[in-house]
């Protein structure tokens, strides 16, 4: 969906799940901001909006798709969304769709993402490596389920803003580096799950080689040309895949599949 800049006028917010902006008609399966008034169109968008806003994401489009795992929910109902993506962007923070946050980089659905994290089957012992986690958003969700997230951003200007977030949101187990998204970082491995924040059109094997015994690895990969969640677990040297649903997520740049060699 094209960045929207301001809000416009927010009519019926939930009931009718009609968002008008800047003049365009946009119709989510939710609101983007609940409980503005239509008389108040350029009035400063409250917490407590937020709040509702959030809580309309968690019942109207993670619950009814298959989420149950209470500490994913826990995390997508607490963390406040709107504050790791720019202001531009803060009244569309909810919607049911891919955010674009320039050159080529998108913030995940929110139901692909709860979903692949709960098939992650993350627990409060695991560390966990979370790649392209731009302004830290995803890294703050994954904080509250694991005991620590090493936050892989190579923009380091968004690494930066997001350590700041971070620790604004007080996610002191949530360390930002920079680096190669396509390379992991090794450094702090072995992990017990590794998320990739986008699309893949291939996981490279020295990721997968990041893995611990009986690590996870959760992204969405490119399947005869359709993108599919999958979720990579690593027994005895071995990894082995299972596909778990279809997911339009754009694909994240550098992890294109490499052109095969041709005489």
């Amino acid at each position: 969906m094209a960045a929207i800049s301001r809000v416009g006028q927010l009519l019926d917010s939930y009931e009718r799940g009609v968002v008008i902006a800047l003049g365009a008609l946009y119709k989510p399966h939710v609101p983007a901001i609940a409980g503005v008034q239509e008389s108040q169109p350029n009035a400063d968008i409250l917490m407590s909006d937020y709040t509702a806003a959030r809580n309309h994401m968690v019942d109207g489009q993670l619950l009814p798709n298959r989420l149950v795992d209470d500490r994913v929910i826990d995390g997508m109902r607490s963390t406040p969304r709107e504050e790791f993506l720019p202001k531009s962007l803060r009244s569309v923070a909810y919607v049911d769709e891919d955010l674009a946050l320039g050159g080529g980089r998108y913030l995940m659905e929110p139901m692909v993402f709860a979903r692949m994290i709960q098939e992650a089957n993350i627990g409060p012992d695991d560390a966990v490596l979370d790649i392209g986690c731009l302004l830290g958003y995803s890294s703050a969700v994954l904080a509250s389920m694991c005991n620590v997230v090493m936050c892989l951003e190579e923009d380091e200007a968004m690494a930066e803003e997001a350590t700041q977030l971070l620790v604004d949101c007080s996610a002191d187990n949530a360390v930002v580096v920079t680096g190669s998204l396509r390379e992991g970082y090794a450094a702090q491995g072995p992990y017990d799950v590794i998320v990739i924040e986008g699309c893949v059109e291939e996981v490279p094997n020295f990721i997968k080689d990041q893995l611990g015994e009986g690590g996870r690895l959760v992204c969405v990969e490119m399947v005869d040309g359709v993108g599919v969640a999958s979720l990579y677990t690593s027994w005895h040297g071995d990894v082995g895949v299972r596909r778990l649903f279809n997911a339009n997520t754009p694909v994240l740049p550098g992890f294109e599949k490499e052109a095969a060699f041709q005489f």
